[in-house]
Parts: C-alpha cells; structure tokens; sequence
C-alpha cells in the first residue's frame, strides 16, 4: 500500500512538471507561414477530420503536402483524427477546413496540451510504473526513485509538451513491447511493438535489437521444436497487427506506396540543422553534401548505419538475455541516430528511453547521456521559449538522479563496468578509472552549463552566426559518440550477478 502511495506521489510530481512547461511557450507561436509543431499537430487533425481517408497522404487542392502534409504512419493519422473529433465537438472552428490554418486560442492552447497528457497517462506513464515495479531490482524505494527520475527526464516533457510530438506514444508502446519481452511474454511485445513502429517510423531505431532478441531466443530454444513454433506466432502477430493499421490504404497499391513515400522521404538530404550526428559534425570540416551526391549520402549512411550496429546485434543473437537487449536498444538507436539518414535532434530520445532502463544498472552514466542528451536539443528550446523549463528541469533531473539514486556514491571500476577497458588495455600500468570517470562527468558538466549560458546570454561574432549552435551539437555529439563506444564495450561483458546487485541495493 505504501509502495502504490510513493507511485501515486511520483506521477503527480510528473504530471505537474509537464503541465508547468504547458504553461510557457510553444513550437512557432505566433509565427506565420508555417507557425511551427503547434500548427502540424491541429493540422492534421483538420486534414483527417474533413477529408476522406483516401486523400490523406495525397497532395489536392484541399490538402496541400508542402504545408505540414502528414508524414508519419497511419496510427498517428488515426490519433490525430480522434483528437479531431472531440476538438470538432468542443469548438468546430479549431478544425474547419482551410479556414482553420494557424489558429491560436487560449482554449485551443489548452486542449492540445491536454491531449498530449491524457496520451501519456494512457500509454507512456504506466509503462514505465510497470516496468520500474516489475523488472528493475532493489527495494520498494529503489524502484519508486528510479520511476521518479525516469518520469523526470527532461528531454521527452520539454519536446512533448513544447513541440506536441506525441513521442511518448511511440516510445510508451515500445516500452509495453520491452516490458511484455521482460516478463516473457514475447508474443504480446511483439505486437506491442509493431504498433510503436506504425505509430512513428523512428521506431526503426529500436527494431533491430527487437528482432535479433526474439531471433535469438528462438534459436535457443530449438528451430526444430518450441522455438519454430515461437517463431512463427510472432510473424502472425507481426503481420496481422501491419494489416490491421495499414488496412484502408491496401486496397490499392498506389495508396499504400504513397504512405511509404510520405514516411521515407529521402529528398531532404543527409542532414537538415546543427544535429549532434556523425555527419553535421564532419561537416564542420568537410564539406561532405558538396562533395558526394544525394545517391552516395544515402548510400554512405546506410553502410556506416549497418557496420555501426552490427556488433550489438550479433552479440545479442549469440546472448538473447535481458540485459544484452537492454543495451543493444542503446547501441543501436545511438547507431542510427550518429550515421543515418536525415536524422534530427529530437531523434535523440529514441536513445534516452532504453538509457532510461539502465538507470538502476548504470546510474552514473545513464544519467551522463541522459543530461547531455536535453544539452543537445538547446537550440531547439531556446527558439521556442523554453529556456526556464530547460534549466528548471535539466537541474531537477540532474539533483534528483545523483540524490536518490546515489550515482555519485558508487563508482568503483565493477559498478560503472570498466573492468572490460583492463582486459581491453592489458599492456597499459594500471590506472584508476573509476576515479577519471567521475572527473570526466564533473568537466562534462561544467562544460555543459557554461555552453548552455553562452547560447542563452553572449551574441555570436557576425562572420559565425552560427557557432554556439555549432558548438552545442559537437559537444553533444562528442557525448554521444563516447556513450556509444562505452555500452558496446559493456553489452560484450558479463552481465551482472543478480547477488551483486542486491547487496549494491
């Protein structure tokens, strides 16, 4: 009863942080032609309300693609058309057709801020109690902590409830679908995760070790007995959940390309903004959009993608255990997010949420990455006025981490899991890692308050407007590249003895 009274603390406390960023500003407030995130999001609930189901990813004369045309996969389509339908019966004018483009009310503000938390409090904030309660070790405390700090992550409520994403939907379903695989039920995780990846096409950043795991475990089991027959439950499943979200658009073919077409767009080009990856930073060097073509970019990131995340999910094939695929969710949305294709910089939490997972095994460094991924997005908060809830956050997840978790407090070598580096590094005298580590995490953060006052207060020079960005996205990307050696390195090593966690707890 205490433990479900400690629950109910934690995710009022979480519904309070998100509703306390509702309050401030949004995505392209008041800022014509396109008027931002705020404006896609009504958008397409006009578009899904008003127009037959035929036309939604078509470009006609009532539904022009070049202004915020839909480009994600049908579940979000069917969400952005419920949420129209009550806006249609709260007030008609928030979705009539054309007449509707850039509207701005308090009341309309209000509504969509709402639709995004009953989204979380229907899919994203139990998967995680659940998660916490169920398949994170310790005492009732330990785990109501590592649900507080999990709920607390800055990132995902500042995008969200900033620039109405709806990430925690598509994060929330593969969360159930990692939960599901945890208590063993991988049929129903399979399924969960298939609609994570019809919800948002990103969800390919986690797809990879979903598949390698289930592979895996299957061929442990016996191809020839339980496991072929695992197998082939988990294909149905597979494939029945796809027919039933795509379902209206198979009966053409021509309607389900142009869906494809809408989802992978490859026009773009490798990169769009300052984004912490591989590529915009090189770029800063080497002018690579100028020197290869759009064919060899894409080319070129889809090989360097693949080499990236290859080791992960071989060793996950060869080890299909819990925390292999705990890791491997890591190494390979970070795998994507560093080398593929037209990634952007909210892409990153599709990294923070398996991060998340590791924040009982992993404190100091899940929270590490974590606090580095929210440094990374700056740009982003401060053009839309969110730079109070960034540092109200950032410094709140930040203490509370380090407080009830005690990342700080236990840092030897077999606790941040160094001890692969010595086997790796056997020549070299013997060092204190443990002890570099946590100077590293001091400077790091260091370096991430004085970059995040510079953005916020200091005028770049004229002949680099763009440097602070610059600088941000490099730093970041720095981050993200150490992580990802770091949890490669780890995901080969032993997992730890399950005695060894409960005496650290």
């Amino acid at each position: 009863m205490q433990t479900w009274s400690l629950v109910s603390i934690c995710v009022l406390l979480a519904i309070i942080a998100r509703w306390g960023v509702s309050l401030n500003s949004y995505s392209g407030a008041g800022k014509p032609p396109m008027f931002g995130d705020y404006e896609a999001q009504r958008h397409w609930q006009e578009v899904t309300y008003n127009l037959p189901i035929q036309e939604w990813y078509f470009n006609t004369t009532n539904n022009d693609l070049n202004y915020w045309g839909l480009d994600y996969p049908p579940l979000t389509a069917y969400h952005s058309w419920i949420c129209a339908y009550i806006a249609k019966t709260i007030n008609p004018e928030w979705v009539e057709l054309h007449k509707s483009r850039g509207y701005e009310s308090t009341q309309h503000k209000l509504f969509m801020r709402t639709t995004v938390l009953v989204a979380d409090l229907l899919i994203y904030i139990p998967a995680v109690v659940l998660y916490c309660l169920y398949l994170t070790d310790g005492s009732s405390k330990k785990k109501v902590s590592i649900m507080f700090c999990f709920l607390l992550y800055p990132g995902l409520i500042l995008i969200d409830y900033g620039h109405f994403q709806y990430n925690g939907v598509s994060l929330g379903f593969a969360l159930w679908g990692i939960l599901a695989l945890g208590l063993g039920w991988d049929v129903l995780g399979s399924m969960a995760f298939s609609l994570a990846l019809n919800y948002k096409q990103m969800e390919l950043y986690h797809a990879l070790p979903f598949f390698c795991y289930l592979l895996g475990k299957c061929i442990k089991t016996g191809l020839m007995g339980r496991g072929l027959f695992l197998l082939v439950r988990i294909g149905v499943t597979v494939l029945a959940t796809f027919a039933l979200c795509w379902l209206p658009f198979l009966a053409e073919p021509s309607q389900a390309m142009q869906v494809v077409r809408r989802i992978f767009p490859v026009a773009r080009g490798l990169f769009e903004d300052k984004v912490a990856n591989t590529w915009c930073s090189l770029n800063t060097l080497i002018k690579i959009k100028s020197i290869l073509s759009g064919d060899s970019q894409l080319y070129l990131s889809l090989a360097c993608t693949l080499l990236a995340v290859l080791p992960s999910c071989i060793r996950l094939l060869t080890k299909p255990t819990f925390w292999h695929f705990k890791l491997a969710l890591v190494n390979s949305s970070l795998a994507f997010f560093l080398f593929s294709f037209q990634v952007h910089e909210k892409s990153i939490l599709l990294a923070a949420l398996p991060a998340c997972l590791l924040l009982n095994d992993l404190p100091l460094m899940a929270l590490w990455f974590l606090q580095a991924s929210t440094f990374s997005m700056l740009p982003l908060f401060l053009k839309d006025g969110l730079l109070v809830p960034y540092i109200v956050t950032s410094l709140g997840f930040l203490f509370f981490s380090i407080y009830l978790l005690s990342a700080l407090d236990h840092c030897s070598e077999d606790k941040l899991r160094l001890g692969a580096y010595n086997k790796l590094f056997y020549w070299l005298p013997k060092i204190d890692l443990a002890f570099i580590v946590r100077w590293k995490f001091y400077i790091s953060i260091a370096a991430m308050v004085g970059l995040s006052i510079a953005t916020a207060v200091l005028i770049p020079p004229p002949h680099l407007p763009d440097l602070f960005p610059v600088l941000v996205s490099t730093t970041a990307f720095l981050h993200f590249l150490g992580t990802f050696i770091h949890f490669n390195v780890v995901q080969f090593s032993e997992p730890p003895s399950r005695k060894s966690q409960k005496k650290s707890n």
